[in-house]
């Protein structure tokens, strides 16, 4: 690792495990929330839930609740306030390559992400049971380029809000209606009609399904797949070009 990256990726790794956002939103709130509704809907397979165990319905669900508010909430807060105090300006003055800042946040945001994906499932393992993976290489790339996406759109949105409180709104507005619709609230199957067709197209909702139906064996969901992977590309191109320093 070029050590201008190495050296931010170690100082924005400690910020980040000091932050209570992080431990709220990032960690806490995702497991806290899916054992409540797992508990809720019970472990019987269920015709809403496509005849599988509802506990296991929320447990593949919910690692993309982990990546979301990475990406929705506590990246742009941290990049907005970053922008507020004046750290980016430091960081240029300081010799830092243009492109180390980014690259910095993707890998600091994928490492938190995998960390608080692996409490979540170490979690849920004793209390639900894990569902078996049917095709773990389908769930494995889902959850990569979701992880990116929302990292990047996580840049981009902290690029361009002008403060860390205007960020925490906007990606809050933005993440409670997402997590709801697409992945930690009611399964599709007993929504309205128009709430799915509102909850289909949005970013979480693709996410989900490309990683809930392959593990769960519900079907491919190469179409939501290759959504999110077009999406990353996208995300990841214009946060590299927002967030040069």
């Amino acid at each position: 690792m070029n050590s201008a990256v190495g050296r931010l990726v170690q100082a924005e790794l400690k910020l980040m495990m000091r932050d209570p956002l992080v431990l709220t939103f990032v960690v806490a709130f995702p497991i806290v929330t899916m054992l409540i509704i797992g508990g809720a809907f019970g472990t019987q397979p269920d015709q809403a839930f496509d005849f599988v165990n509802p506990a296991h319905w929320y447990v593949a669900s919910y690692l993309t609740v982990v990546i979301a508010a990475m990406g929705l909430v506590m990246l742009p807060v941290h990049l907005a306030s970053y922008r507020e105090r004046g750290v980016l300006r430091r960081f240029a003055a300081a010799g830092f390559p243009r492109w180390s800042f980014p690259i910095s946040q993707l890998i600091v945001g994928l490492a938190t992400i995998t960390v608080s994906c692996a409490l979540l499932l170490a979690v849920a393992a004793p209390v639900y049971g894990l569902p078996p993976m049917h095709a773990w290489w389908r769930v494995t790339a889902a959850l990569a380029l979701g992880s990116i996406a929302f990292v990047s759109l996580g840049v981009v949105l902290g690029s361009v809000l002008p403060s860390a409180r205007s960020a925490q709104a906007v990606g809050l507005l933005i993440f409670f209606p997402s997590f709801l619709l697409g992945a930690g609230g009611p399964p599709p199957h007993v929504m309205g009609s128009v709430v799915r067709q509102v909850a289909g197209p949005l970013p979480l909702t693709l996410l989900t399904n490309a990683v809930r139906e392959p593990w769960l064996g519900l079907g491919s969901a190469t179409g939501s797949l290759a959504a999110i992977a077009a999406l990353a590309v996208a995300a990841t191109a214009l946060a590299a070009r927002r967030t040069a320093l």
